[in-house]
């Protein structure tokens, strides 16, 4: 009497799933990962001598880089158009053209991106205007 063999399967693990679950934790952890951007710019202000005027906790303040990048109070902003930097403002303004805007610009800046600033500015209606240096004097003695 002959018997039949039975057939042997083969034991495997399907790698399918663990392929699954592996990519959807890289994708969730590649979104939920904050990618801080350094609101940091190095500025190196022009000379001048003059009075320096005291600090406000109204005050906006526009900073530009040497590349002619724009940070409004410490925020970086994505580009250099001019509607981004109006938008910008106007959001740390609140509707208050009354309050002291002050431009800081490094002293490689690029003369059009004082004057996108001072455009920006003068479109909101902000008429507080000042442009902050550097005393040589106070920096010789330092």
């Amino acid at each position: 009497m002959k018997f039949r063999r039975q057939v042997r399967t083969e034991d495997s693990i399907n790698l399918t799933p663990l392929i699954d679950v592996v990519f959807l934790l890289l994708i969730f952890f590649m979104v939920s990962t904050t990618f801080t951007k350094e609101t940091h710019l190095d500025i190196d202000l022009p000379e001048a001598s003059g009075e320096p005027v005291p600090d406000s906790k109204q005050q906006i303040e526009v900073l530009i880089n040497a590349e002619g990048g724009f940070a409004v109070n410490g925020r970086s902003l994505i580009n250099k158009q001019l509607n981004t930097l109006k938008a910008a403002i106007d959001e740390v303004a609140e509707g208050d053209n009354q309050r002291p805007l002050i431009i800081t610009a490094d002293a490689n800046t690029p003369h059009q991106a004082v004057v996108t600033a001072m455009d920006a500015a003068g479109q909101l209606g902000f008429v507080k205007l000042s442009i902050t240096t550097k005393d040589p004097v106070a920096e010789a003695a330092e």
